[in-house]
């Protein structure tokens, strides 16, 4: 029998390590099994399987040179003004656990993988009695269930210590697996309609942020309504005149909105820091830096955009035969990226800007306020979370959330960061993951096992089963719908907004 089980766990070990943990492999994997359900021709197969792939690994370019071009800036503040703190970053969030888990608790950072297994299996199962559960996306992102999965094993070990290690892991797959399904879920709807029918929700660490925000937005756009004011035009509706024109094109806006932002910093780290660095070399063009750094994250923007248009269209189509055979009315839960490549280019743009800002002004009352726990704002957090709720802000709200809604989440993010960290002891080791869901509901949720026990565990499962339930009560008629027949959908929601005028 034990045979057996190590059998088993070198094949769960070797998928998870070289598939789950790879999203290219495990977006190509799913339009593998996909086409192969469809019986489609071997070449469509293996052109699909190609493409996928091939998309994603572009996206990723394009994702690691964003974090690349803005790692000076970071990198600069920190050590410039001598900033001796904690990182809110995943990897860095990861790597704390990992060198942590042990000297703090005494466990083994192994039973991550063992976490992350079983919490996969839940979700699957959770979309499958979907009847039930009212449950619609599977979360396919492999490398942010990593890390989501040993920021929750802190977090469960902090409030349960002396739990035994077969109860915990039971305990803990059922309420991450959960959150991997109702998360993924919550974001369906709002996202068939930015993507116009696309067919995948979000898999990420901003699940329900992007859900908040972008109903907040909405209901605050409805609300200004009702008192008679002007309607909020989104971005992409906006046309501008004369020589304001130029900012109608996403890569012109995009290069000279960084050149002002990126500007301002890199003047304030000055160029001797930066050739001590070696960022700069000695002799280069100060100007000339900052204005090629500032060129180069609209190049890896635009780059980003190119890889979600390579592989989303064939994960849509090929999820069909997955979602017939095995997962009926159910969608891929991607990359919260993909979501940059619709609705206003530019609202990714004005989501970072004014979530970095946000962020960039809660660090600063941290400093103020003499906060034991000083955070260095890591650009995933800060680019991911704000520039993806500015784009569902936008498009629910119009442009002015798309400033309002990511300047608001920067602050949360560092604050709750900040707190969950600090008193749970991730911050003695250097990091903590720090986007949005995890300086927010995790964090609630940690307090309320904390303090509770098993009746703070029963209350976070119970809470996290409510939430499609009311989500289905709501639109019972075009809850699935949406999914399995999305231009169905549009036209009987066109007909109620008519005949509600």
């Amino acid at each position: 029998m034990q045979a057996i089980l190590n059998v088993l766990m070198a094949i769960w070990t070797y998928f998870a390590t070289n598939i789950l943990e790879q999203p290219a492999f495990m977006i190509g994997f799913i339009v593998l099994i996909g086409y192969i359900l469809e019986k489609k021709p071997w070449y469509d197969t293996i052109s699909g399987f190609l493409k996928a792939t091939v998309g994603y690994f572009i996206l990723t370019v394009g994702s690691a040179g964003l974090v690349n071009s803005f790692r000076p800036i970071l990198v600069g503040l920190r050590e410039r003004f001598h900033l001796h703190a904690m990182v809110t970053d995943p990897y860095f969030g990861q790597n704390a656990v990992t060198v942590g888990i042990m000297k703090r608790f005494g466990r083994s950072f192994a039973d991550t993988m063992l976490l992350l297994l079983f919490a996969y299996i839940i979700n699957i199962l959770l979309v499958r009695f979907q009847k039930y559960t009212k449950l619609r996306a599977v979360f396919t992102t492999g490398n942010v269930q990593v890390q989501q999965a040993a920021t929750a094993f802190w977090l469960f070990l902090f409030c349960f210590s002396k739990m035994g290690r077969i109860e915990i892991l039971v305990i803990m797959s059922i309420v991450l697996g959960l959150y991997w399904a109702v998360g993924s879920n919550l974001t369906v709807g709002i996202t068939q309609e930015l993507t116009d029918g696309a067919g995948f929700g979000i898999a990420h660490q901003q699940m329900f942020g992007i859900f908040i925000f972008a109903k907040w937005a909405e209901w605050m756009e409805k609300r200004a309504k009702t008192k008679g004011k002007t309607e909020s035009r989104r971005l992409e509706d906006i046309e501008l005149p004369g020589w304001l024109s130029m900012f109608n094109d996403n890569m012109v806006s995009t290069s000279i909105l960084m050149i002002f932002f990126f500007g301002i910093i890199l003047i304030v780290l000055g160029p001797s820091y930066l050739v001590h660095a070696k960022f700069m070399k000695p002799g280069q063009s100060f100007i000339f830096y900052i204005i090629q750094t500032s060129l180069m994250f609209a190049v890896y923007l635009a780059i980003l955009q190119l890889g979600v248009r390579t592989f989303v269209n064939e994960l849509t189509e090929s999820f069909t035969g997955i979602s017939e055979r095995w997962l009926p009315g159910s969608v891929p839960g991607i990359d919260v990226a993909a979501t940059l490549g619709f609705g206003s280019p530019n609202a990714a743009t004005i989501g970072f800007m004014f979530g970095a800002l946000g962020q960039f002004v809660m660090i600063g009352l941290l400093l103020v306020f003499h906060s034991p726990t000083i955070v260095i704002a890591g650009f995933i957090p800060m680019f991911f979370d704000n520039a993806a709720i500015g784009v569902f802000a936008n498009n629910r709200g119009g442009f002015k959330y798309a400033m309002i809604a990511p300047f608001i989440c920067g602050v949360i993010q560092v604050a709750g960061s900040a707190f969950i960290a600090t008193w749970v002891g991730m911050a003695t080791y250097g990091g903590y993951l720090g986007m949005f869901d995890w300086a927010t509901l995790w964090p609630a949720f940690t307090v309320i096992m904390k303090y509770l026990g098993y009746i703070g565990i029963a209350i976070v499962v119970i809470v996290l089963i409510l939430i499609p339930q009311l989500e289905y009560r709501h639109d019972p008629d075009g809850y699935f719908q949406i999914v399995k027949d999305y231009d169905a959908w549009k036209e009987s929601h066109k007909a109620q907004a008519d005949s509600a005028k």
